[in-house]
């Protein structure tokens, strides 16, 4: 995946996980419903910050290399399917 492609994805996640966060808020949802939405939150949280440390990793491989643009291979540590 690019990183054209990733941003985009962080950013809808973010926007679905605070809108679901809203709808729970308010409270109104039956229960298998409330449930259903709060996996999904949780799901979006962990897919953000997979994104979020993958993208500090990077930011962290350019200050090593003493802030020159260079590109580096860069594996995440960890699988977005955990």
């Amino acid at each position: 995946m690019n990183r054209k492609t990733r941003q985009p994805d962080f950013e809808k996640s973010l926007q679905e996980l605070e809108t679901l966060v809203e709808r729970l808020e308010v409270g109104d949802l039956p229960l298998e419903d409330s449930l259903r939405t709060f996996e999904r939150g949780v799901a979006l949280t962990r897919e953000c910050q997979l994104a979020l440390q993958s993208a500090q990793a990077r930011v962290e491989i350019l200050l090593k290399e003493g802030g020159e643009a260079r590109l580096a291979e860069f594996s995440p540590q960890g699988d977005a399917g955990d």
